[in-house]
């Protein structure tokens, strides 16, 4: 069975670890449009170079250059079986377009999960996690202002899926392993054991 999902939550609430973990678990690829772009940034390629132009400031890259990036992704043969998308879509023209994606190969997506988490514990989790991996896009402003445009731009994105009857939501506070099950649960996977 194919299983095709969207991992929506604020910066800092603990979409990647998640997403790592319930792709293994479902043996689907984990797409992190964050992770392309960091590895892009450390590779100082010419799409590393304009994307560093936006994350440097708090900015979100245009989605011009996200659309095409994961449309190529999602074509490779890893995804053919299912996938789970952290960090897109990230706005409402992109649900457009990750369902043109889809149509055209098609396909729909299975699930939104949204992780839920206090933006006070989210800040301190991303000033730690600066402080431990020496990300210099972390600082404080910086995390506050990624929470304001994800609150304005990203968020909505549950009010579509909701009325798709396709979210669910999922506290992301707490035990990471706990956090895993929930988020299994809400998918209707197996648990381990």
């Amino acid at each position: 069975m194919s299983t095709r999902l969207v991992l929506l939550g604020p910066p800092g609430a603990g979409k990647g670890t998640q997403a790592v973990r319930i792709a293994e678990r479902l043996g689907i690829p984990a797409i992190s449009t964050g992770d392309i772009f960091r590895a892009n940034i450390k590779g100082g390629t010419p799409l590393g170079k304009t994307v560093q132009e936006y994350t440097s400031r708090g900015a979100l890259v245009p989605d011009s250059v996200t659309n095409e990036m994961v449309r190529d992704r999602l074509a490779q043969d890893d995804a053919a079986d299912g996938f789970l998308l952290d960090g897109y879509p990230r706005n409402v023209a992109q649900v457009g377009e990750l369902d043109a994606i889809l149509a055209d190969a098609g396909l729909s997506l299975d699930l939104a999960i949204e992780i839920t988490a206090d933006p006070d514990v989210v800040v301190a989790r991303l000033l730690k996690r600066a402080e431990i991996e020496g990300r210099e896009d972390d600082t404080e402003d910086v995390v506050r202002h990624r929470l304001d445009v994800y609150a304005q731009e990203t968020a909505p994105i549950a009010h579509v899926y909701a009325d798709r009857g396709l979210l669910a939501q999922v506290d992301g506070i707490g035990d990471v392993d706990a956090v895993t099950e929930r988020l299994v649960a809400a998918i209707g996977a197996p648990s381990a054991g």
